[in-house]
């Protein structure tokens, strides 16, 4: 497998785009440098964007509004995330009417609540609730997830918006909803269901709320985002101004592997150029650049996004036919 190519504007292939949030059109409260007029630039030419997020903290109008606030115009129903995408898989799970005890922030309560069910914050062993429902929120703490374990223990489904280990902020990387949920996983011997990326709710909740017949997933992260749209079927394009850098990209497995790969979301304007790869000669090479593997050490020759394609698809093709794959630490530097 290697990337697709495209000959023209990526946006003009598909009828709407599903972006992820953190890392893709913002970081922390500011915006991706780019996100604002590549993303006016790609509606203008008639994409339908979704914004389809993991954090089930926040409302969609909340994240509308901050998205207008930094010069992406959205309305709430431009936002999908995986706070809605549980509270379907709760009408379909327990009876309307159900006491969900939340373990999350403001999204995930008003979902519950959306969804016909009665939310409560503790655990009560005269009449335990049917489910539990966990999300990311930034005040998460002891008593909350005690009260989580509890009533996972007493067999209430158990539905996790998503299962991210770590979210980007300016600091750098974060504990993310997946490290709560692993308390709570580790406490009970339980699994969740989980709602999110990777996993189809998520997905299904965006085109079903977006009409879209041929979508294409924009992210940061392998193991959500990519992963997710692989699973789906869908093409997808991996950003590098998140959580992934060309070091984990090169070593992603089939499942996890993007179609198209951009610095940023101003790549959704631009044409996929064509990867070849020679697996018998050890190289590949994308427009000027070339990668190659001789005697187990990196040969690049370029810069920038061909030369990380090149290199990115030759490690893929060395991993699929059993070959060594050589020290990424070139690539690392390479990235950065």
């Amino acid at each position: 497998m290697s990337f697709r190519r495209c000959d023209g504007p990526l946006a003009a292939g598909y009828d709407a785009a599903f972006l992820d949030l953190d890392g893709v059109v913002y970081v922390g409260p500011d915006p991706v440098p780019s996100a604002p007029a590549s993303i006016e630039s790609a509606r203008s030419g008639g994409l339908r964007v979704m914004f389809v997020t993991n954090n089930a903290s926040r409302t969609p109008d909340a994240i509308a509004r901050h998205l207008t606030e930094i010069g992406v115009p959205a309305a709430a129903g431009d936002v999908v995330t995986s706070a809605q995408a549980v509270g379907r898989m709760l009408v379909e799970l327990v009876p309307s009417g159900s006491d969900v005890l939340v373990v999350g922030g403001p999204g995930l309560w008003a979902e519950v609540s959306a969804a016909g069910m009665h939310p409560v914050e503790f655990f009560n062993e005269a009449s335990p609730p049917h489910a539990v429902v966990q999300g990311y929120t930034a005040d998460m703490g002891y008593p909350r997830l005690a009260e989580a374990a509890l009533a996972v223990r007493a067999g209430a489904v158990w539905i996790a918006s998503n299962v991210d280990s770590t979210m980007p902020s300016p600091r750098g990387l974060l504990p993310g909803n997946g490290a709560l949920v692993a308390a709570v996983r580790v406490a009970t011997g339980r699994e969740p269901t989980v709602a999110g990326k990777p996993f189809p709710p998520l997905h299904r909740e965006a085109v079903r709320r977006s009409g879209a017949r041929n979508p294409l997933v924009v992210g940061d992260r392998l193991d959500t985002d990519i992963q997710g749209a692989v699973a789906t079927g869908t093409d997808s394009l991996l950003v590098l101004s998140g959580v992934t850098d060309l070091a984990g990209l090169a070593a992603a497995t089939a499942d996890t592997r993007p179609t198209y790969l951009g610095a940023d979301i101003s790549a959704l304007l631009e044409p996929a150029p064509s990867v070849r790869v020679d697996s018998e000669a050890g190289a590949a090479s994308c427009g000027g650049a070339r990668a190659a593997v001789v005697d187990a050490v990196w040969h690049l020759d370029g810069s920038g996004l061909d030369l990380a394609r090149a290199a990115c698809a030759l490690a893929w093709a060395r991993a699929d036919a059993g070959r060594p794959l050589p020290d990424l630490g070139a690539l690392s530097r390479l990235s950065r």
